[in-house]
């Protein structure tokens, strides 16, 4: 067995100071640090005082570190693996984009045999965002390839996707609803024109998640509610890119006051320019400009983003100045609760996965550890 030591520790209940982590590939105990000379030790890591956390879980990026879901090559999915470690991220859905829908295939196919065999942060599935999204609100997505919803598409793959974006109003989109429901994939309103009532029959249908809320859906009126309306009449979860370029700080304290703590899930929606220096760069064959951490189409769309998870994560500690605890509970157990895997990721407590992270006041991540081994490790003092 192995510890952590002289930690402020995060847990699901609060902060608990000057404590310990002792575990193998599990967590075994969550005890003071006075306590440790009780276990038999191979190894002590000495946090100095800074945050340990569960490990963050992303379920919406494209890319990082120059490589994106998309690539054709082999290694493109073990660079996101290692590099998303450093920014704290130890799990994570590969995000697809619309394009040629053999492409689409062949990135399922690459995910599925990286599952389970990852180097750094652990491939848990993927996230298909299109192409059965709407044309109208196809934000950065090439709208050549764009879909009506039809299941029979995806099913062979039902055992790698976890979440599929799908535009609400688009014809067939309730029996999709329904049909990837069966098979246990999450069904996430997204890139839509959905009105009211196309939103509100999808929720009643399975729609369970809005991707990136806020953005590629119409705005809300007092007349015409849309998604927002929707998301604001039920109990769905919503994303939040929390970069301060995607959504308005104002924006995100009303998503907060609208949903609570519980139903918010910081994502970062990242591309290939993510950890990388400003230029010009690919995303689903489209080029985008990364300049002062904004990344955008010729056009001036918003393409994704550069944001890294524990950037949103401070970035909305000082938005919303909720405490460090209640935000954290945003990059671990509720993505771990929506995916379903709560039971073993997504929180620091005895018989979890030893998914962690420990990172300073700044959220600058020092350590972290997938299944109790160190895929990531900076000099700490």
């Amino acid at each position: 067995m192995r510890a952590i030591h002289n930690a402020k520790i995060i847990t699901e209940t609060g902060l608990i100071e000057n404590s310990a982590v002792v575990y193998t590939e599990k967590i075994a105990a969550v005890v003071p640090d006075t306590s440790l000379d009780c276990y038999q030790l191979r190894e002590k890591i000495d946090a100095e005082g800074n945050y340990l956390a569960p490990g963050f879980i992303d379920l919406h990026i494209h890319g990082c570190a120059g490589m994106d879901t998309m690539d054709e090559e082999d290694s493109a999915l073990d660079v996101l693996s290692k590099s998303l470690a450093q920014t704290g991220v130890t799990a994570f859905l590969p995000t697809t984009m619309t394009m040629r829908f053999d492409l689409v295939e062949n990135a399922l196919a690459r995910i599925r045999g990286k599952m389970g065999q990852s180097p750094g942060a652990e491939i848990l599935g993927s996230h298909l965002e299109g192409p059965f999204i709407s044309k109208e609100h196809k934000g950065a997505q090439d709208p050549q390839y764009i879909l009506e919803p039809d299941y029979s598409r995806i099913d062979r793959f039902a055992d790698v996707i976890k979440i599929v974006t799908i535009a609400p109003e688009m014809y067939g989109s309730l029996e999709f609803i329904q049909k990837a429901r069966r098979d246990n994939i999450i069904i996430a309103a997204g890139h839509s024109a959905a009105t009211y009532d196309q939103a509100m029959a999808a929720i009643a249908a399975g729609a369970s998640h809005i991707t990136h809320t806020f953005n590629a859906f119409t705005a809300f009126d007092h007349r015409q509610p849309g998604m927002l309306g929707a998301l604001t009449d039920s109990s769905v979860t919503c994303e939040l890119i929390a970069d301060n370029i995607h959504v308005h700080p104002a924006a995100q304290r009303l998503l907060l006051k609208l949903k609570g703590v519980e139903k918010l899930i910081l994502i970062t929606d990242a591309m290939r320019a993510c950890l990388m220096p400003d230029g010009i760069y690919d995303l689903g064959g489209q080029r985008v400009n990364v300049k002062s951490g904004a990344a955008r189409l010729n056009s001036g769309v918003i393409a994704g983003s550069v944001l890294t998870l524990n950037k949103a994560v401070a970035n909305f500690r000082a938005t919303s100045r909720l405490s460090l605890s209640e935000i954290v509970k945003m990059v671990t157990i509720n993505p771990a609760r929506k995916l379903g895997i709560d039971c073993c990721k997504g929180s620091i407590a005895p018989g979890m996965d030893a998914d962690m992270v420990v990172f300073d006041e700044a959220v600058n991540v020092l350590l972290t550890l997938v299944r109790g081994r160190i895929v990531y490790q900076k000099a700490m003092s």
